[in-house]
């Protein structure tokens, strides 16, 4: 049980981080608006960290699959147990967390960043938080659903290969 949540919640993790953070990239034209702002303090568009960002979800993922698999039955045995990882994440994960970071209420108290700058970045996290924790929920209580197997694990695999071919083609550019 303790793999099956684990790796199910890596996979879940980067597919929706990744899937949702292209969605409000283009949405929301981060390029040209959270990335180029020197206030935010984010690094740009072009570097390879961030280019390669979806390649750190997995132990992301991973170590909220730890904390799931520790809280199981609270989270995996209710019927609204989704409800309840996504509350979680948000309260603890995005509100409440012990660093100062957009959205958050030590990101309010000491950064410069104003609600109106920050929104778009919560409207990110709270879709992706609650795509993340309803999938995840589902997946691990029907472990027999054949397609979700196949498409979660196709597009986790194509979660990797885009960024590593990203940084492939990053490093060709800037090396010629």
């Amino acid at each position: 049980m303790f793999w099956t949540i684990v790796v199910k919640t890596a996979a879940v993790h980067t597919v929706t981080y990744f899937v949702i953070g292209f969605i409000a990239y283009r949405l929301f034209k981060y390029k040209s608006t959270i990335m180029a702002d020197s206030t935010y303090g984010m690094r740009k568009a072009t570097h390879p960290l961030v280019i390669g960002g979806v390649l750190f979800q997995p132990i992301r993922g991973f170590l909220f699959g730890i904390v799931f698999y520790l809280l199981k039955d609270s989270l995996f045995l209710q019927i609204n147990g989704w409800l309840v990882i996504w509350v979680m994440l948000v309260v603890v994960g995005i509100i409440s967390t012990f660093a100062p970071t957009p959205s958050s209420i030590e990101g309010f108290i000491y950064t410069k960043t104003t609600f109106g700058k920050s929104w778009f970045g919560l409207i990110e996290i709270l879709a992706q938080s609650s795509l993340f924790s309803f999938i995840t929920f589902y997946w691990v209580n029907h472990p027999d659903d054949i397609w979700l197997n196949w498409l979660l694990y196709i597009v986790f695999i194509i979660s990797i290969i885009l960024p590593s071919l990203g940084l492939l083609a990053n490093k060709l550019k800037t090396s010629s």
